[in-house]
């Protein structure tokens, strides 16, 4: 265990908790952030945003950096991944009794893995509705995650849609030849993941996984467990991102992508666009993929921030500059 300026660090076989150091503080820190690294990653990924938030929720939050699919157990596939991750999660709810609340942020193939993970652990109410009382609340109507209320999903540059599909990874330069090859050898080098990402998997006869994931599946419940939430955003990177294409982290059709200005906000420089999206699709067919999962997420609303970290960067050297630094 060791602490830094206000915050306690404790590593773990299930990950890494971080939490004030104020005895007062931690005491009345109630609301559980699990953070969620991407393919390849680790606890590492996390580390400075986990500090950052308890420095400035002290009195409200623990964060658990999870460790369970560090480095090449990332190559598992996302369902395999899920169930490692819930089992985290569940591990995490057990050893902190004071846990009243749960917000995932993940990202990249991260996000994937906590949508998995989240459907595992849904629990629905206690009550079926005809029970309840006519005033109840639609808070007391939403199922939980492992016993927890759900508070805020959050993705950061995740594939929602999967890799497969012109320019949905832009190092591949939009050269459909050189992206119909990738789909079909992914798996060399991304092993169970990249068949994930690119919908080649076909586990006993079933539709790709990221297809399942847009419905409730068997006991998996994935989309019951996304509405639970009572916020969910997607962070879309517009620019320099060569791996995860912007429309498919900000779930939606090349003729969808919005058109951006410079910035919104003086305070927030990297987003340039903001909305709340119900996932609604047009001109597409039954057997087109793409289709299925957009119109997956008819029935919540996300709300999606498209940003440019390169202004974030113009604006810091700014800074610096103004100072002299």
């Amino acid at each position: 265990m060791g602490g830094l300026e206000g915050v306690c660090t404790e590593e773990s076989v299930g990950g890494t908790d971080v939490w004030s150091a104020s005895d007062a503080a931690a005491s009345t820190a109630d609301h559980l952030v699990v953070m969620v690294h991407g393919i390849l990653g680790s606890t590492t990924d996390w580390k400075f945003a986990a500090d950052q938030f308890v420095r400035m929720l002290p009195d409200k939050v623990i964060v658990h950096c999870s460790e369970r699919n560090m480095h090449k157990l990332t190559l598992d596939g996302v369902d395999i991944m899920g169930e490692r991750l819930a089992a985290e999660v569940l591990e995490v709810i057990d050893r902190r009794p004071e846990i009243r609340k749960i917000s995932f942020i993940a990202h990249s193939v991260g996000g994937l893995v906590a949508r998995y993970a989240i459907g595992r652990l849904y629990r629905l109410r206690k009550k079926p509705l005809e029970d309840l009382p006519n005033d109840t609340s639609d808070d007391n109507l939403r199922g939980t995650i492992g016993g927890l209320e759900a508070m805020n999903f959050i993705t950061v540059a995740t594939p929602h849609l999967g890799s497969r599909g012109n320019k949905q990874v832009p190092f591949l330069f939009g050269v459909i030849a050189i992206e119909k090859v990738a789909s079909l050898v992914i798996h060399w080098i991304f092993r169970r993941t990249g068949r994930h990402l690119f919908l080649t998997d076909n586990d006993d006869g079933n539709p790709p996984l990221l297809q399942r994931m847009v419905d409730d599946w068997d006991d998996l419940y994935f989309m019951s467990a996304l509405e639970a939430f009572k916020r969910r955003v997607a962070y879309s990177n517009v620019g320099y991102d060569h791996i995860v294409g912007w429309r498919t982290s900000s779930i939606r059709r090349n003729s969808e992508l919005p058109k951006w200005e410079d910035s919104l906000s003086q305070k927030y420089p990297h987003i340039v666009y903001e909305e709340r999206s119900k996932g609604e699709c047009t001109n597409g067919s039954p057997i087109d993929a793409d289709c299925d999962m957009l119109e997956g997420t008819c029935s919540i609303t996300i709300s999606i921030c498209l940003c440019n970290f390169k202004l974030l960067l113009q604006h810091l050297l700014r800074q610096l500059a103004a100072i002299g630094y």
